[in-house]
């Protein structure tokens, strides 16, 4: 056995080990740890009924902020009026009846952008067969916007004239219906899109006047319809400082279809015109200023597709109506 001594360490050069930290500063370190971990929504001075409030206000945020969102998802609602088929004395079958109807190529021309149409019937609240508490308001309440489609002439006693010959008398009993119709969306703030007759209808139901028959009424007027149909077609200007010179900058002039025998005379209550037939300065289209949207257009942009690429393109038209329709569904 070895009698020799270890040899003697080196001092260690090593730091002392930190001093562990007092009570003081271990119950501070938890107040903090206590108070980032804390939700942040508590208060120091919070009540229960406090608490209990500002949750109930949270979840009510949220739930409304999703609900809005989902609301401006919703697939667009389109109301169209409908066309009238009156039975002829002495009618049988399907004929004897009264019917409601839409044109094909309007509701397709809408539905093209991918949102939904309904036809608007007339609605009967004092009938004795079937009466009904809904009237047009709740279209208008339900519906994003509304398109008045061609069809029958404007009656001359619904802006205050005698019909000149008897084949012009127009339908009284489909004016009364869309006149209520357009005043209905009109009030609730939704836009509305005239086409042909429903132009007119507007300029209408702001107390404006027609010509009964632009060939009759109009002194060196071009022919606005003929049996050409939809086939038939001139071209038209859009007045400076219009929308619709706006929305079509590059086009001086544009071609459209034309099938109408009547048409704008006297402006209405704040109707403005946005666009003028060349050569005879009739009016093609017009623009209620004291709304969103509430435009009128004398051609027929629903058979433009079908008509050539030399047809103006009116998507933009239909796509500001249906903009305004999103931002004016509240």
């Amino acid at each position: 056995m070895s009698d020799e001594k270890d040899p003697q360490q080196p001092p260690s050069t090593d730091p002392a080990p930190p001093s562990r930290p007092d009570r003081v500063g271990r119950a501070s370190d938890d107040e903090h740890r206590a108070r980032d971990a804390a939700p942040r929504y508590l208060k120091d001075n919070d009540t229960p009924l406090a608490l209990a409030w500002r949750v109930i206000s949270s979840r009510y945020r949220s739930m409304r902020d999703k609900a809005s969102r989902d609301f401006m998802r919703r697939t667009l609602r389109i109301g169209i009026s409908a066309r009238i088929f009156h039975p002829e004395p002495g009618a049988t079958g399907l004929r004897s009846k009264n019917l409601q109807y839409l044109e094909e190529s309007i509701a397709q021309w809408v539905m093209s952008r991918d949102v939904l149409v309904f036809m608007i019937p007339t609605v009967n609240t004092s009938g004795l067969l079937h009466p009904s508490n809904i009237t047009l308001r709740h279209y208008a309440r339900h519906l994003d916007g509304l398109v008045l489609q061609g069809g029958a002439d404007v009656s001359p006693q619904t802006y205050s004239e005698t019909a000149t010959r008897p084949e012009w008398s127009g339908d009284r009993a489909r004016d009364l219906y869309e006149l209520e119709l357009l005043h209905e969306f009109v009030d609730a703030g939704k836009p509305v899109l005239g086409i042909c007759r429903g132009c007119q209808l507007i300029n209408v139901g702001f107390g404006g006047t027609l010509y009964q028959d632009i060939a009759s009424d109009v002194e060196g007027a071009t022919s606005h319809v003929n049996d050409l149909y939809d086939r038939h077609r001139h071209s038209i200007v859009f007045p400076k400082g219009s929308s619709l010179a706006g929305l079509f900058p590059k086009t001086g002039e544009a071609l459209v279809n034309s099938i109408h025998h009547q048409s704008v005379k006297d402006l209405g209550r704040d109707i403005t015109v946005e666009a003028y037939s060349q050569g005879d300065n009739i009016v093609e289209a017009i623009r209620y200023q004291r709304a969103r949207f509430v435009m009128g257009l004398q051609w027929h942009p629903e058979f433009h597709s079908a008509g050539g690429v030399e047809l103006l393109d009116c998507t933009p038209i239909l796509d500001n109506f249906l903009r305004a329709a999103r931002e004016t569904r509240f």
